[in-house]
């Protein structure tokens, strides 16, 4: 049959369809895959802007500021590794995050507690380990994207499994390693978290390895507490004292957690008074402003200082003694 006039053929009708079907679904793919592009850029923009931003926190003058703003922050970096659960940065500073948010917050609030409020110090306490272990629970899941089982291995073969970690992943193996062992300085009453101890001692020995002044000595403040664990765990006063002097010397003397770590996990536990007195002095001694990159921490931990100094007289027991007297 001839075709009408005005009118194609059913053979000439199809092409001209078929392209327009075709332009159809191609814009609808191109525009799924801007959506997915732009999503994941959105994604990648806004993890790396809260990974890299540090700073912003730590040199900030207000801790209560730092304080309110880090919990939003903690659970949208949460968000986005669930959107890219194999960001390694991204995983390294949630861990990080979640550390340091739990030492210089909610440990910190536990500690306030244990005298005023037994019940809610315990229930606070409890919050600072599941946190600590949060944060570590990231830190492994970041070393086993190129160390699949690495978590494992830690607890059965601890020196074996951290010797695998590479120098570009110190920063993931300090903050596992902190947050690991910070989890045990608060959980002392939990067998299951104080059997670790092997692990993040492993993890820092590598740490130290891979880079002995990382963080301006912030490996051998770690193992300051680590190390004055009592000697049937492992510790050592020596050791303890020995890097206690090597993170105060690789800060160049601007650091205040250092003397603080010192004062509360090993002068005490020795009964050391003087020693305990001499690192809270030097603590409160160092200037805030002369290292901007840690005002936020050395606020919080002269913070520490002061209220150690007003309980002196409760963790030493020649002053108990004289107190009865």
């Amino acid at each position: 049959m001839l075709p009408l006039p005005g009118r194609s053929s059913p053979r000439t009708a199809r092409p001209r369809r078929r392209p327009a079907r075709l332009a159809v679904l191609a814009a609808a793919l191109a525009g799924a895959l801007a959506g997915c592009t732009l999503r994941s850029l959105a994604v990648d923009t806004l993890a790396g802007a809260l990974t890299s931003g540090g700073d912003v926190f730590a040199s900030d003058d207000d801790p209560q500021l730092v304080r309110e703003a880090l919990p939003f922050a903690l659970k949208t970096m949460e968000a986005l590794v669930v959107e890219s659960p194999d960001d390694a940065d991204l995983l390294r500073a949630t861990a990080s995050g979640f550390t340091q948010y739990t030492a210089g917050f909610v440990e910190a609030d536990a500690r306030a507690l244990e005298d005023v409020d037994y019940e809610a110090y315990l229930a606070t306490r409890d919050r600072a380990l599941r946190l600590y272990l949060r944060a570590r629970d990231y830190g492994l899941r970041g070393l086993e994207l190129r160390h699949p089982g690495l978590g494992e291995r830690l607890r059965s073969e601890p020196d074996v499994a951290a010797a695998a970690i590479g120098p570009d992943e110190i920063e993931l193996c300090f903050w596992t390693g902190a947050a690991w062992g910070s989890a045990i300085s608060v959980g002392l009453h939990r067998p299951e978290v104080v059997a670790d101890v092997d692990a993040v001692r492993a993890l820092l020995a590598r740490s130290l390895v891979l880079d002995e002044a990382w963080g301006e000595g912030a490996v051998h403040e770690a193992l300051i507490a680590i190390e004055s664990l009592p000697e049937m765990m492992g510790g050592s006063p020596e050791r303890a004292r020995f890097h206690y002097g090597r993170a105060v010397a690789l800060a160049g003397g601007h650091a205040a957690s250092p003397h603080v770590v010192a004062a509360s996990s090993l002068f005490v536990p020795a009964q050391d008074r003087a020693g305990f007195d001499r690192a809270l002095e030097a603590a409160l001694a160092v200037d805030v402003d002369a290292a901007p990159a840690r005002r936020l921490q050395n606020t919080l931990a002269q913070d520490r200082a002061r209220w150690l100094r007003a309980r002196a007289a409760d963790l030493f027991l020649e002053d108990l003694e004289e107190g009865d007297e």
